[in-house]
């Protein structure tokens, strides 16, 4: 006659809706529910009920009895009041148990460095974001990055992931993005994501250089065209200067609704940014060296502007979109 065990519906024990009009319709009938009045519709909200022992099953007489919400209520009370503690508990003894560990972290030898100047030169990619990782992991208080250009969408996640911990430690978190990144549905998901957080991303149309700083006590910034070595500067002279220039092309970034990007895309931004430029003199290369992506996505763009202008040369298009400019502008 026992129901089957199942697992506890809330996070604190309590009845879903089903659970609680069955345990009503009990009381109504005087407090005994007969096993064999049960439906098969009502055996998961019955399972539940004696899950959390507000029904009880009696054997001899083949029927459930009402148990007191008020003596279920101080058991289950108490039994969360006991697993709260016994958390806390682990809480004050996790950093003695990562103790040992921590002292290991912390005297890992450095990678040897090629030092020139005070700074420390690191080549390539992986050593570069595996140092990077470690700042971000010791960094206690603040973030500053600038990152123009196209943004891997697998890079995207390592970074929502480690950015998402730095923001939950209470370390603040501020990136520049050119605006082509609104454009970019990973870039989108990944700011909308950071933003909800706490952290605060603005857009700049200028061309600026990638940086990133810690807690103003170490500068990171490229050392070769292509991004496969990289300085990190110590002096502090250096990273004030950096900070400074991050601090100016943030005054003059512009705020975004990432949210709003997430949610409703801007599809037509690359493409329409790419044509302003080109209305402007530029090359396809000067594009994409302003922009900050790679001429061949600079030429997709190029192709959809020309299938919606009706162009055939490049110089008709940037033509045509002059025009449309100035046509805006009167």
């Amino acid at each position: 006659m026992t129901a089957e065990p199942t697992a506890a519906p809330g996070p604190g024990g309590e009845p879903d809706e089903a659970a609680r009009q069955l345990y009503l319709a009990v009381l109504a009938d005087g407090g005994r529910l007969p096993a064999a009045d049960v439906p098969e519709s009502e055996q998961d909200a019955l399972r539940q009920l004696v899950d959390l022992g507000l029904l009880m099953p009696n054997p001899i007489d083949a029927c459930y009895v009402a148990v007191s919400p008020r003596s279920v209520s101080d058991r289950l009370g108490a039994e969360l009041r006991s697993e709260a503690t016994r958390l806390l508990v682990r809480a004050e003894n996790l950093p003695g148990a990562l103790d040992g560990l921590t002292r290991a972290y912390d005297a890992m030898p450095p990678r040897p460095p090629e030092r020139s100047g005070g700074a420390v030169y690191i080549e390539g990619h992986v050593h570069i974001r595996h140092r990077i990782s470690q700042l971000v992991s010791d960094c206690r208080t603040e973030v500053l990055t600038a990152q123009p250009g196209h943004r891997p969408p697998d890079a995207l996640k390592i970074a929502l992931l480690q950015d998402v911990q730095l923001l939950q430690r209470g370390c603040s978190l501020r990136t520049i993005y050119q605006p082509i990144a609104v454009s970019e549905p990973a870039a989108r998901a990944y700011a909308a994501e950071v933003t909800r957080r706490g952290s605060a991303i603005r857009t700049l149309d200028e061309p600026f250089q990638r940086l990133f700083v810690f807690d103003r006590s170490v500068a990171v910034i490229s050392a070769a065209q292509d991004h496969s070595a990289a300085a990190f500067l110590s002096d502090p002279s250096a990273v004030a200067f950096l900070v400074n220039a991050f601090e100016r092309d943030w005054a003059r970034a512009e705020s975004t609704d990432w949210a709003a990007a997430h949610a409703h895309g801007t599809s037509r931004d690359g493409p329409d940014r790419v044509g302003r430029l080109l209305a402007r003199g530029l090359t396809q290369r000067a594009v994409a060296t302003r922009l900050g992506l790679s001429e061949r996505t600079v030429a997709a763009h190029i192709s959809r502007l020309r299938d919606r202008h009706g162009a055939q040369t490049l110089f008709q298009l940037g033509w045509l979109m002059r025009g449309e400019q100035d046509g805006d502008a009167g």
